[in-house]
């Protein structure tokens, strides 16, 4: 494996790090997503020889070699394997049933240096993305999903009181929640310092108000500012031998629900400001307007011209995407087109591929993520990605484009099928305002995830500490609400 620090960016805005694809670097990107890692391998060294390579191509080869290595650990199952997974759901399943679904794309896989590899999510998925593998299962147990999968009575609640009381933030509630970070024991030789960064609230007026510092584990802790895109708590621990390495936060924070009642006939195409040219602005590598992204979009719009009514054909395309568990994020190197052509997507991949179409429309849109959680007594929780969108006159508006269209029942509005696009719950908890940008301090080494930041990240001088040798919860309580609030 290749290491390297990282050149510090002269804005905290700039890329986590080396994914964007540059003149040496593109065609071996193009390569390694082609699965000719044997040739990647000869052509990275081939350019780290080159005279006078500059420390940006550098490190953008070196993340390129460890994103072979990650994709290895993402791709680990042989097509026999596939199938005796399935044939513990569908005991019957034939070679030729097998074959006929992994021709149709239902099983992902890619060839790499002529070996087919598959997935190693990809046996599950399928019961996902297929409703014929769901019917051929010899137990028919239900697809969970979560709960604001289906209109509930939060929701209505939202939807009652912010009509009611004629504003777009309702219903607060005060969380106290603790995040844990683990690193796996021997992972790091013993006595050598453990650098973690654990997720924290953005301060978000009308949606996240009142955050507190509770405790940390260790109590030494530097929190990054308020401005940072991707917010976290920096902490320091040395590893001792055959124990995990355990890192925690705990903090309360003030969780607003949000719904917006939008009037389509009011929505105006927006002039495009220089506060929101970025927000429709290709921002490569996972928000570029490609042929594919064009065309698409012609198909689902047509000839529609109002935002809104733009924005709902849009929401509705992508909500159709089947959800279905993904590979890692750092290891793909266009997520709005693989969203796009994958055939499945899971939140984020969703939700880069509408900020995507929405931008290509000019409605301005950006990014949001943290996890979800629930008080059904359940224990549900999860990391979860959704965005916003700006519509005249109604300013920045959420979207949740994954728990996507609800299906009022006989006594509900029918405004609430587009519940998640102008309206949020309060179950959710945004530690990032943006994706793919720099920790504050930075991480030295490649970050795990370099789009998303929700399950924490770690490092030691050796290198950074990948997903398989890290572990994450949270564990909550909801604490009544008390009358003051402000951020921090």
């Amino acid at each position: 494996m290749l290491l390297c620090l990282l050149a510090l960016p002269a804005s905290p805005f700039a890329l986590a790090d080396a994914a964007s694809p540059g003149g040496a670097v593109a065609p071996i990107m193009a390569q390694i997503d082609a699965g000719h890692f044997k040739a990647a391998d000869t052509a990275i060294a081939d350019a780290l020889a080159q005279p006078g390579i500059d420390a940006d191509t550098k490190t953008a080869l070196a993340f390129q070699h460890e994103r072979m290595r990650r994709i290895l650990l993402d791709f680990t199952l042989s097509a026999d394997e596939v199938k005796a997974r399935v044939r513990e759901s569908i005991p019957d399943l034939t070679d030729a049933e097998f074959a006929k679904w992994d021709a149709a794309g239902l099983f992902e896989h890619q060839v790499i240096d002529g070996r087919t590899l598959y997935f190693k999510r990809s046996p599950g998925n399928l019961f996902r993305i297929s409703p014929q593998a769901v019917a051929r299962r010899a137990v028919q147990t239900p697809i969970t999903d979560g709960p604001m999968e289906s209109l509930n009575a939060h929701q209505r609640a939202i939807y009652h009181a912010a009509l009611g009381e004629h504003r777009s933030s309702v219903l607060p509630r005060r969380v106290r929640m603790t995040q844990t970070l683990t690193v796996d024991a021997d992972a790091v030789p013993a006595g050598e310092t453990v650098r973690a960064w654990i997720p924290y609230p953005q301060a978000i007026p009308g949606q996240q108000e009142d955050i507190r510092y509770v405790a940390s584990v260790p109590a030494k802790h530097d929190i990054a500012p308020a401005s940072a895109a991707q917010r976290t708590v920096y902490l320091e621990k040395p590893a001792v031998a055959g124990h995990k390495t355990v890192f925690s936060v705990t903090y309360e924070v003030t969780l607003l629900a949000q719904y917006h009642a939008i009037d389509p006939a009011k929505v105006q195409a927006e002039t495009i400001t220089p506060e929101l040219a970025p927000f429709v602005a290709e921002r490569a590598p996972h928000i570029v307007f490609t042929d594919a992204m064009r065309a698409f979009s012609r198909k689902v719009v047509g000839n529609e011209k109002n935002p809104y009514r733009i924005a709902q054909k849009l929401f509705a395309a992508v909500d159709r995407i089947p959800w279905a568990g993904a590979r890692e994020y750092s290891t793909i190197s266009n997520i709005s087109d693989y969203a796009l052509h994958a055939g499945h997507a899971d939140c984020g991949q969703q939700t880069l591929l509408l900020m995507t179409l929405l931008r290509l429309n000019g409605i301005p849109a950006r990014w949001q993520s943290g996890m979800v959680f629930s008080d059904d007594g359940t224990g549900y929780s999860n990391i979860h990605d959704w965005g916003y969108l700006y519509l005249a006159p109604y300013g920045w508006v959420p979207m949740d484009v994954t728990t996507g269209r609800l299906h009022p029942g006989p006594g509900d509005d029918k405004a609430l099928e587009w519940f998640y696009l102008g309206g949020l719950d309060a179950y959710r908890i945004a530690f990032n305002a943006d994706y793919g940008r720099r920790f504050v301090p930075p991480k030295q080494h490649f970050r795990s995830d370099n789009v998303d930041s929700q399950r924490g990240e770690a490092e030691w001088r050796g290198g950074n500490l990948y997903f398989d040798q890290t572990g994450y919860d949270f564990d909550w309580q909801i604490h009544p609400v008390s009358q003051g609030r402000n951020n921090n």
